[in-house]
C-alpha cells in the first residue's frame, strides 16, 4: 500500500473518530448535567461545570444548549418526559385487569425512573420550584400534566370496565402520585423521611401503597350497589 494510501486511510480514521465523538457530546453533557442538577441543585449548578464535567469547552456547551434553562430542559426531556410515549403506548396494549395496570404502573415508574440518577429532578423540583416560574411551568406541562392524565386514564379503564367505582378522578389521581413522590424524597433525604431502623424496600411499599389503593377503588364482591354503611 503506498505511502499517500495509507495516510488518506489515517485522515479518514481520525475524522470519523471525531465525527463520532461529535454525535456523542450531547449525551454526554446530558449526562453530565443531570449529575451535576442532582448533586447540587438547579441554582447552584453552574454551566462552565457541566462542561468541565463532560470534557468540552463552554463555549462547545453553548453550541448545542443555549442556556442553563435548555440544558435542563433537555434532561428532562431525555430522562422522564420522554417516556411518555411508550408509556401510553404500553397504556393502549395493556391487556391484564386495571389492579394490574396500576400496580404494572406504579412498579415501571419506579424501576425506570424513581430508582435510577433521574429521580433526583423531582426532588430538586419540589425543593427549587417556586424559586423558577418558568422552569417550574415547564415541568408542569411537560411531567405533571402527562403523568397525571395517563393516571387518570388508568382510573377511568377501571371506572369503565365496572372494575373500580366511581370517584372524583381530579383528585384520586393524588392517591397514585402522593406515595411515589413520598418514596422519592426518602430515597434522597438521607434518613429524614424514614426511621433509621427501619430499611424501606421500593418494591415492598409500593405493593403496600397499591393494595391501600385498590382495597378503596375496587368494587366489593356481591352486591356492586350495596350501601357501604350497612357493611
Amino acid at each position: 500500500m503506498s505511502l499517500s494510501k495509507l495516510l488518506c486511510d489515517k485522515t479518514k480514521g481520525v475524522a470519523a473518530k471525531r465525527e463520532r465523538r461529535k454525535e456523542a457530546r450531547p449525551g454526554e453533557l446530558l449526562d453530565a448535567a443531570l449529575d451535576l442538577f442532582v448533586e447540587k441543585g438547579f441554582a447552584a449548578t453552574r454551566s462552565e461545570e457541566v462542561a468541565a464535567r463532560a470534557g468540552v469547552s463552554k463555549g462547545t456547551l453553548f453550541l448545542y444548549f443555549p442556556s442553563k434553562e435548555e440544558l435542563f430542559k433537555a434532561v428532562v426531556r431525555e430522562n422522564i418526559s420522554g417516556r411518555f410515549k411508550e408509556w401510553n403506548d404500553e397504556f393502549a396494549t395493556f391487556e391484564g385487569s386495571t389492579a394490574e395496570m396500576l400496580r404494572h404502573c406504579m412498579t415501571t415508574w419506579w424501576e425506570r425512573v424513581g430508582a435510577t440518577k433521574a429521580s433526583g429532578i423531582n426532588k430538586l423540583m419540589v425543593s427549587e420550584a417556586r424559586n423558577f416560574p418558568d422552569i417550574a411551568a415547564f415541568y408542569q406541562q411537560e411531567v405533571i400534566q402527562p403523568g397525571q392524565a395517563l393516571i387518570r386514564r388508568i382510573l377511568q379503564r377501571g371506572i369503565d370496565r365496572g372494575e373500580f367505582r366511581c370517584t372524583d378522578l381530579d383528585y384520586a389521581v393524588y392517591s397514585v402520585v402522593a406515595p411515589m413522590i413520598f418514596l422519592i424524597l426518602a430515597k434522597h433525604s438521607v434518613g429524614v423521611c424514614v426511621r433509621n431502623d427501619i430499611q424501606l424496600d421500593p418494591y415492598q411499599y409500593i405493593a403496600s401503597q397499591a393494595d391501600i389503593i385498590l382495597n378503596g377503588l375496587s368494587i366489593p364482591s356481591g352486591d356492586s350497589n350495596q350501601d357501604p354503611e350497612k357493611t
